[in-house]
Parts: C-alpha cells; sequence; structure tokens
C-alpha cells in the first residue's frame, strides 16, 4: 500500500473538469485508488469522478491519497504530482 497527502493549489480543487482528469489518470493504473478529504472519514473511488465530486474538495484543502496493487506505488507519486501541478490549471504557490 502506497499512500501520500496533497494540498490542492488549483482554483476550483477538485471540481468538474480538475474531477475528471483525476478520474481519468487515475483510471490507468492497475492498483485500487482511493481519495479522501482530510478530516473526513470516508474515502471514494478515484476513477470515478461522480465519486471524487462528492467529496466537495476546494483549493487550499488537504487530500489523501492512496492505493493498493501491483502499481501502487507509481499511482499515487504520479497522482500526487498532478495534483502539486495544478490538474491543468494555474496553481498558488
Amino acid at each position: 500500500m502506497a499512500e501520500r497527502t496533497v494540498v490542492l493549489r488549483n482554483p476550483t480543487g477538485l471540481h468538474a473538469r480538475p474531477a475528471e482528469r483525476f478520474a481519468r489518470e487515475a483510471a490507468r493504473f492497475e492498483a485500487d485508488i482511493t481519495v479522501s478529504k482530510q478530516q473526513q472519514d470516508s474515502s471514494v473511488n478515484a476513477k470515478s469522478v461522480l465519486s471524487v465530486l462528492t467529496l466537495d474538495c476546494r483549493q487550499g484543502d488537504e487530500i489523501m491519497i492512496r492505493a493498493e496493487g501491483e502499481d501502487a506505488v507509481q499511482a499515487v507519486a504520479y497522482l500526487s504530482g498532478l495534483v502539486e501541478e495544478g490538474l491543468g490549471e494555474d496553481v498558488i504557490r
């Protein structure tokens, strides 16, 4: 299992287009991947855009990305980097 906490820096957080990109990229991996908003007890399937949207993650929120499976380490590293880069949007440093 691999996990990492990252801060959402893009203006819209995990809404609409960024959530779709996050889920699409997560689906490229074989590992089971979940994402959760810090301070919440539940995690959701990172490969489902609708599930990701239910977290209501906004700019500045911390999210935990967890993965289990053959490519778990690679999945967490890649998705964490994607979030840190802003999911295709400008970021606040």
